[in-house]
């Protein structure tokens, strides 16, 4: 095999050095990856699903099912099974056109860390060379492209192999990794319209009998009319059905899709995520900001999982997956099956929506206990609404209170139903909401048991949170517009709309009412309070769902008259949100196409990155310090960092119940639940040494980031933080304190996080 890797080399030297020209040097590395790419390719997608026709739509469905996936598994699993280098990491003499110079350390102290953090970060997949994601990408691309269209060939084809020829002559792959890539790219694309269109023939003739006779086959998809217009009450009832199933099968694909998203280490764990898990290690009635419900979840998620990603964020997508089962089967009943379907849509193409199905918070829980009372609440009200129907409701309230206090709040929703909605008054003649409120009542006594023996220190916490004892400082505008963002621009206007439309046109219809009364009164709670303080975007996480049921209520009867201009909304809508999505969940998709990763101040997945390496940099320099054979603990200057390195230390995650090696910073008063539980001075640790670890942040924006982006200089530059001294607590409690400089973790090169770092000696 070494005459075949000799001539791997000689034919990259060929392309590399001998074919090199000034014009090369400019074309092949934007050829690569450019800021206008992957703009010019939504614009094409969105263009194909608005004005295309069958053929043309499928051929993007399958681009987009078959692509991604295939470079996220196959190529991915490929490379790290071959572990082969990239040529500008073995032979220095290969050209990288384009490239950026490495920048210049500002001191040698600069270069001792940054040598220090290399021997601890790994080198990741970007490193690795066999096959290229570039070639296999574009000739899948091409293959199904011309599966549907033949002609394309003669555009993507050559496209195709001037993309892979770029990647020879910029040095970053090898003929043979270029070569491997567009024959396996190929290949899964062909197997993958194949292994689609087999599917649909088994599954799609049974549980999809109306749609497949239209359309028997995705290979050549020929539409054909419907003729069956003797049956056409049969069929409205069949069609239902089929979008019935349709919505089983996406909340199926997407649970399976975030469970697997979760489980293969994409991201690691929140700050608020570790924190809560080590409430689980420590299981209590209540907590100093929170009520139990969150430990006792991700406690059962570790018990079946163990202490990972996945044992803490099981049941995020399993609660998702949930809501959207429910609300698909009230909407089944109550409007359309369709409209249901819409709604799965919606809610799945909403940025805040699809980060509480990844993330494991206070508010997925939060959400479904709300929905489930809003559900249940429906049935009490109505006429034949019984007793237990309100005892039920009462119940998902009760445990919505014990996953977040905002869930008072839906006490004030049921206020405004009664208040607009007359016919329902009489239910207050009735036992039924006054045993809603008992059970929601005991379902408090455990928050209030635990803060009566605390001097009620979480009411302080939350009045604290609400800014009731700062002055007034209006973020209104900040609060509208990130809202604006993370609902789906289109998503919000139309929720918004419908809500103040709905007492114009759906007054006497109780349905529109109740869903406007479960939502909306919490959303303008936080909009007038945002002219006194910030708040932040989770708050209103329980009323998006009602919002957006009134909204596909709303626009559904609407539907007749709007349809010009709400469909192609819609459409722009979904593909937008599924659009970000996608972003929020793969950042560095961007570099995919523009060349440059994010910066990590505006990576939205900064807050799940690098947390790994940062315990991996302090475990190293702990190690180090207990060579002289004392004892060393951890000391964290914040309580996520606490909870953070409590989980990525193995030897901090084995302990954290009974004898942490992580603790927070000591202080008089309560600021977080670790002042409840035993200090590192309660745990006879005298004389031992101790870190003490401070977060300074990630790189800063730099004037002109956007253009230095663009040229790619901005991530790579080793930027210093101005530094604070110990805090008076560490200082007090060891004989001496010397700070040991800022060490900085990394993801991909990249820096995310920087901290400082004290070597503390002898604890008093």
């Amino acid at each position: 095999m070494h005459w075949l890797q000799e001539l791997d080399l000689g034919l990259l030297r060929f392309f590399n050095q001998t074919l090199s020209n000034p014009v090369f040097d400019v074309v092949m590395p934007f050829l690569s990856g450019n800021a206008f790419f992957f703009p010019a390719i939504v614009i094409a997608g969105i263009a194909m699903l608005w004005k295309g026709e069958a053929r043309a739509r499928i051929c993007l469905l399958m681009i987009i099912l078959i692509v991604g996936p295939g470079d996220g598994f196959v190529i991915n699993t490929i490379k790290s099974a071959t572990g082969r280098a990239r040529p500008y990491v073995t032979h220095s003499d290969i050209r990288q056109p384009g490239a950026k110079a490495p920048p210049q350390l500002k001191s040698s102290e600069d270069a001792e860390i940054t040598e220090a953090v290399a021997d601890v970060a790994p080198r990741k997949a970007s490193r690795r060379s066999m096959p290229s994601a570039h070639a296999a990408n574009w000739f899948c691309a091409t293959t199904i492209f011309f599966i549907y269209f033949r002609r394309s060939l003669w555009f993507f084809l050559p496209l195709a192999c001037l993309i892979a020829f770029s990647r020879l002559y910029n040095g970053v792959h090898y003929p043979g990794d270029v070569l491997l890539g567009a024959i396996v790219g190929a290949g899964y694309g062909a197997a993958g319209v194949w292994l689609f269109n087999a599917l649909w023939q088994a599954f799609g003739r049974r549980w999809f009998p109306i749609w497949w006779n239209r359309l028997p086959s995705l290979i050549r998809p020929a539409v054909r009319p419907s003729d069956d217009s003797s049956r056409v009450e049969a069929t409205a009832s069949e069609m239902d059905a089929h979008w019935l199933r349709l919505g089983y099968v996406v909340i199926t694909v997407l649970l399976l899709l975030r469970i697997s998203y979760i489980s293969g280490g994409e991201i690691q764990l929140s700050g608020d995520e570790a924190y809560q898990w080590t409430w689980s290690k420590h299981l209590a009635l209540s907590y100093f900001s929170k009520p139990p419900m969150i430990a006792l979840t991700q406690w059962l998620g570790t018990q079946i999982w163990g202490d990972t990603e996945l044992g803490v964020r099981f049941f995020s997508p399993v609660l998702a997956a949930a809501v959207s089962l429910l609300l698909l089967q009230f909407f089944r009943r109550h409007v359309s099956s369709f409209a249901g379907f819409v709604l799965l849509l919606v809610s799945s193409t909403t940025p805040l929506l699809s980060v509480g199905a990844t993330l494991m918070t206070i508010d997925p829980l939060l959400v479904f206990f709300w929905t489930l009372a809003m559900v249940a609440g429906w049935r009490a009200t109505q006429p034949h609404g019984r007793t237990s129907d309100w005892a039920w409701a009462g119940l998902w309230m009760g445990l919505g209170f014990l996953s977040k206090y905002t869930a008072l709040l839906q006490w004030l929703c049921w206020a405004v139903f009664f208040i607009a909605w007359k016919p329902a008054r009489v239910h207050l003649q009735r036992p039924g909401p006054y045993v809603a409120l008992l059970v929601n009542a005991l379902c408090t006594l455990p928050v209030i048991i635990w803060n009566a023996q605390r001097d009620w220190i979480t009411v302080v916490h939350v009045a604290d949170n609400a800014g009731l004892d700062r002055r007034w400082n209006p973020r209104t505008f900040e609060f509208l517009g990130v809202e604006f963002a993370l609902l789906n621009p289109i998503f919000f206007v139309g929720a918004i709309w419908a809500s103040i439309a709905v007492w114009k046109r759906m007054r006497t219809n109780p349905l529109a009412i109740f869903l406007f009364s479960m939502g909306t009164p919490l959303f303008l709670v936080y909009f007038f309070w945002s002219f006194r303080t910030r708040i932040l975007p989770n708050w209103i996480a329980p009323a998006i769902l009602p919002m957006f049921c009134l909204m596909v209520l709303y626009w559904r009867d609407r539907w007749p008259e709007v349809c010009r201009w709400a469909r192609p909304a819609l459409t722009f809508g979904i593909s937008l949100g599924a659009f970000a999505v996608v972003l929020m969940h793969e950042a560095d998709l961007v570099s995919k196409f523009a060349g440059r990763p994010l910066p990590p101040k505006m990576d939205p997945m900064t807050r799940v990155r690098s947390y790994s390496d940062s315990g991996r940099v302090i475990e190293r320099l702990r190690q180090e310090f207990r060579k002289d054979g004392q004892p060393v603990f951890i000391i964290c200057g914040h309580y996520q960092q606490t909870g953070l390195f409590s989980f990525y230390i193995d030897e901090a995650k084995t302990n954290v119940s009974r004898n942490p090696v992580v603790y927070a910073e000591r202080s008089s008063t309560p600021k977080n639940q670790y002042f409840f539980w035993p200090g590192y001075r309660d745990q006879r640790r005298r004389g031992e040494n101790a870190l003490f670890v401070r977060e300074l942040g990630g790189p800063p924006l730099v004037d002109g980031w956007f253009f230095k982006w663009l040229g790619g200089e901005t991530n790579l530059l080793l930027h210093s933080h101005r530094g604070k001294p110990a805090p008076a607590s560490v200082l007090e409690d060891f004989e001496s304190v010397t700070e040991l400089g800022q060490f900085h973790a990394r993801y991909r090169g990249r820096i995310f996080h920087t901290y400082q770092v004290f070597e503390c000696r002898s604890l008093k």
